[in-house]
């Protein structure tokens, strides 16, 4: 996904996160069909990725951004 361009959770694959993890995801509002955005990406690929969910910014780990399908917002 490029950044700063918004898109929609298409699918979270659940059963990959653990329980915390997926509980974290809920109570912060992301689910199929939230706006979500890309704003940072660490320079080597292995940090944390920065994203707007909603009016907040949040930084996901990679294991749980991998976790999250989205598609180009309309």
């Amino acid at each position: 996904m490029p950044r700063h361009q918004q898109a929609r959770v298409a699918d979270v694959h659940w059963d990959t996160l653990s329980p915390p993890e997926a509980r974290r995801l809920r109570e912060l509002g992301l689910d199929e069909g939230v706006r979500i955005e890309l704003l940072h990406r660490s320079a080597f690929g292995r940090g944390p990725i920065a994203c707007r969910i909603g009016r907040m910014t949040v930084a996901l780990r990679r294991h749980i951004a991998g976790a999250i399908d989205v598609i180009p917002a309309a």
